[in-house]
């Protein structure tokens, strides 16, 4: 039995919880704890496990309720699923999130800086910083982006950053969200349950707050507006309601106080972009998107859209509107291009990176495809891209025919993909069937930029349900934790 086993014996919920070689976020961390930190566990500990229970059904049963869903395309059987929720939190220190802030804002900055660049003056690929290739040749580089100013030179307002922690506790990049990011809604619905049904728990702590996320969004879009409007109209362009993240357009639109709108709605006329109302025709100075760059204006990319808006892009072009995330910004969280990003922190800041990427290599060089080939069963490869977990190998939990299917992969199409070792990442107590267990987690914080980058306080934690698996994407049976950022 652990030592830290053994002196849990007499820690109520936690007397039977073990982590035999992982960094706990709750228990077994190496600092004193802070009193908040100290007053969580305590309380956690004093509950009865049957009423954590009756407490995790209503959760549940409260996000039915609501509608707090999404949806999986590939289970024929049940698409529209409630996001299990943990009620455990996850709670970080105060001088543990001021690190993480600033190397979210950090990242932000330099990202930016890379796209203006790479659509403007190619300093970065010129100085061989980056192979010119992978970034001109890359499928999400946007040819109508060349030589266009955007407002503020902020390309990307809405960024997530997915983080892991190994087992001593560092904070490490695992890769880059510049495009859409999803999932904030539930960091906002999480914290509203979380002190409705869990009132004893959280009372009398200093937490940071998350419900400013909607107002600064709000204001964020406002301030990047174009020159000269006064009163922007901001509006949230959603592909409808069969995508799987159309809960979180609604919830987000009610937030900011701004009209939810889908591509029959708005219309371009001389350059300029209006809205459809009872009242007739009004003007749309930003558009937070949510819908991929191809479907954005057929007359542009995909001539067989309907989701899109014809002649948005030549009305961005002329600077009468802005979009978020501006498009061509899935270059920056390519991943491959995510293995340069500390020699990009470094070419545009002159600053060490804050947050440190995971060790990587890129399968498109000859050295690193060698090094992939020959330690498979010891990596984790990840397609170039893909999300949400799908087509990524655990080399360590492949069975042989699997290993050697990727192989075959990784001969056929290097480009393709991407290696890192498997990273130990931090575990948090979670209520499990057989009781409280660790499970992994992740965080994704949401930065928030216009004329300034806003850290959402904690972000979206995603824990691995499955006992064992490393994978806490909700499309591959993950669920999430409310996270506490303790203000002192």
């Amino acid at each position: 039995m652990s030592d830290m086993k053994m002196a849990a014996q007499a820690a109520g919920l936690f007397a039977t919880y073990d982590v035999p070689d992982f960094f706990c976020e709750l228990l077994n961390r190496k600092d004193i704890p802070p009193p908040g930190l100290q007053q969580v566990r305590d309380r956690l500990a004093r509950f009865d496990i049957a009423e954590l229970r009756r407490r995790a059904a209503a959760v549940e049963a409260q996000f039915y309720r609501l509608g707090i869903t999404f949806t999986v395309y590939s289970d024929r059987e049940a698409i529209d699923r409630v996001l299990p929720f943990d009620v455990i939190p996850r709670v970080l220190t105060a001088p543990e999130w001021d690190h993480v802030e600033r190397g979210v804002q950090q990242r932000v900055r330099a990202i930016n800086l890379f796209l203006h660049d790479i659509y403007h003056e190619r300093r970065i690929l010129r100085d061989g910083v980056i192979p010119a290739q992978l970034v001109l040749g890359n499928a999400n580089y946007c040819q109508a982006m060349v030589g266009l100013d955007v407002p503020g030179g902020v390309y990307v307002h809405i960024n997530g950053t997915d983080l892991v922690r190994d087992r001593d506790g560092r904070f490490l990049v695992l890769e880059d969200n510049a495009r859409t990011p999803s999932g904030v809604s539930y960091v906002l619905e999480d914290r509203q349950m979380m002190l409705r049904l869990m009132p004893d728990l959280a009372s009398g702590l200093d937490l940071r707050p998350v419900d400013e996320y909607g107002p600064r969004l709000h204001r964020a879009l406002a301030e990047v507006a174009p020159m000269g409007v006064d009163d922007p109209q901001v509006v949230l362009l959603s592909p409808g309601i069969y995508n799987a993240a159309y809960f979180e357009h609604v919830f987000l639109a009610r937030e900011m106080g701004i009209p939810l709108v889908e591509g029959r709605d708005l219309t371009v006329e001389d350059g300029r972009v209006y809205m459809r109302t009872v009242a007739g025709l009004r003007p749309v100075h930003s558009i937070y998107r949510r819908l991929n760059d191809d479907f954005l204006d057929p007359q542009v990319f995909n001539p067989d859209s309907l989701l899109g808006v014809p002649g948005l892009v030549d009305a961005y072009r002329r600077g009468n509107v802005t979009l978020a995330n501006a498009i061509g910004t899935g270059v920056a969280d390519d991943k491959a291009v995510y293995a340069y990003m500390p020699r990009i922190i470094r070419y545009y800041l002159d600053e060490e990176p804050i947050l440190t990427n995971v060790e990587t290599h890129i399968c498109a060089e000859p050295e690193g495809l060698a090094y992939t080939l020959a330690n498979l069963e010891h990596l984790v490869v990840k397609p170039v891209g893909e999300s949400g977990g799908y087509g990524l190998l655990i080399g360590p939990h492949a069975t042989q025919a699997e290993l050697e299917d990727f192989r075959g992969r990784l001969r056929a199409d290097p480009a393709n993909y991407i290696s890192q070792p498997v990273i130990s990442l931090s575990v948090s107590p979670t209520l499990c069937p057989a009781g409280v267990e660790a499970r992994h987690v992740d965080l994704r914080p949401f930065a928030v930029t216009g004329r300034e980058t806003w850290v959402l306080p904690g972000g979206l934690s995603r824990v691995a349900l499955r006992k064992g698996s490393l994978v806490v994407n909700s499309s591959q049976g993950g669920g999430a934790k409310d996270t506490w950022v303790l203000a002192s």
